[in-house]
Parts: C-alpha cells; sequence; structure tokens
C-alpha cells in the first residue's frame, strides 16, 4: 500500500450493514509512502492508522482533465 498526502483511505465493511468509512490521509509517516497514516475523517477527528487488507487507497486527482 501507498499513499501520499491527500489521498482517500477507504475502510471496506466487513459485515452485512456496514457501510465503507472514508478518510482524507493527512500525514504520511511510513517511508515511500507506506503506512501508519495519519488521516481526518469527515467529523473533523483524526487517528494513526496501519490499515489492514480490507482497506484501499484511492489517490488524489492531479493536473486536469482532458477535454
Amino acid at each position: 500500500m501507498e499513499a501520499k498526502v491527500g489521498d482517500t483511505l477507504v475502510m471496506h465493511g466487513r459485515s452485512v450493514g456496514q457501510h465503507d468509512r472514508t478518510a482524507q490521509i493527512v500525514e504520511v509517516l511510513g517511508t515511500r509512502g507506506e503506512p501508519p497514516y495519519r488521516v481526518r475523517f469527515d467529523d473533523g477527528r483524526e487517528a494513526l492508522m496501519s490499515p489492514g487488507p480490507d482497506s484501499v487507497v484511492q489517490h488524489e486527482r492531479r493536473g486536469t482533465e482532458p477535454a
């Protein structure tokens, strides 16, 4: 897993009825973009996370989109 500041960490629900959670990565503490990450949730809470196999990183789009 590799991330940069500004990417989104998506943690998939582990059971039926449990929704996915998302958080913005605000600090990368590992080398070369590896965990742990400091993340900020939509409600403003921050946490230090070492994501497991049920998590993925959605990379922030950089640059412009073609027309």
